[in-house]
């Protein structure tokens, strides 16, 4: 399936389902004052069609979807992304309603009515958190981070890492293979706006460099010149 909108502009990329066309205009035209990039889904069926086939940085998901209702909807994204953030957005204000979306894989739940401002803020949130691990280790080639212990080591040897240095690693791992901009983990990592400092960023990528690339012949970060940052398994350019 095609995207309605194919270049991609902005840092962020957002998946909209709600078949209310009133509320889905009203909610993609907010987001996209806000600088989000925003992909539309009417129903169940073409939500799942979107997740599965394009990566988002979050979704925003209603229950009451024609085709497939948005639990259905949501337990399908889980089983290919877990990783995305899913915020629910619904009538359905009951506890067992929220209790079920949350066990289903939900990251938060606003219910309608709702103010716009609130779910900007939503949003934001679980964008800063990035994208939830169901599984607590992440691993790129020799190099492995433990979410739970915070522990980082590479070919088996201890890397031990500041807590900015760690923030900054673990957001790079959890996005592995994506270039990611100066912007999104000056946001990311240090949870604000950094205007015009964003040379903060290269600061502590060459701290990160020098323990976790430097002593090892395999380089897993990748300065991409003019747009930021990657970490994989190629030789940085």
């Amino acid at each position: 399936m095609s995207r309605p909108d194919a270049v991609v502009e902005h840092d962020m990329r957002l998946l909209l389902a709600e078949d209310d066309r009133k509320v889905s205009d009203f909610v993609a035209r907010g987001l996209r004052a806000e600088r989000f990039a925003v992909d539309l889904a009417f129903d169940g069926q073409s939500a799942c069609e979107f997740a599965t086939s394009f990566q988002y940085d979050a979704i925003i998901l209603d229950l009451m979807l024609p085709v497939l209702n948005g639990t259905e909807v949501l337990k399908r994204i889980r089983r290919q992304h877990p990783e995305v953030p899913v915020l629910i957005l619904t009538a359905k204000d009951d506890t067992a309603a929220k209790v079920e979306n949350f066990e289903a894989g939900a990251d938060d739940y606003l219910t309608k009515p709702f103010a716009f401002a609130e779910l900007a803020v939503r949003v934001k949130a679980l964008l800063r958190r990035g994208p939830v691990a169901r599984s607590s280790t992440l691993r790129v080639a020799d190099l492995e981070l433990d979410r739970l212990t915070q522990q980082v080591r590479r070919g088996g040897t201890r890397i031990e890492l500041t807590g900015k240095e760690y923030a900054l690693l673990e957001y790079l791992m959890a996005h592995a293979g994506r270039v990611l901009s100066r912007t999104m983990i000056i946001e990311h990592v240090w949870d604000e706006s950094f205007e015009g400092l964003t040379n903060i960023v290269d600061v502590y990528v060459r701290h990160l460099r020098a323990k976790v690339d430097d002593p090892f012949p395999t380089k897993l970060i990748r300065t991409v010149r003019g747009v930021g940052y990657s970490l994989s398994e190629c030789t940085p350019v």
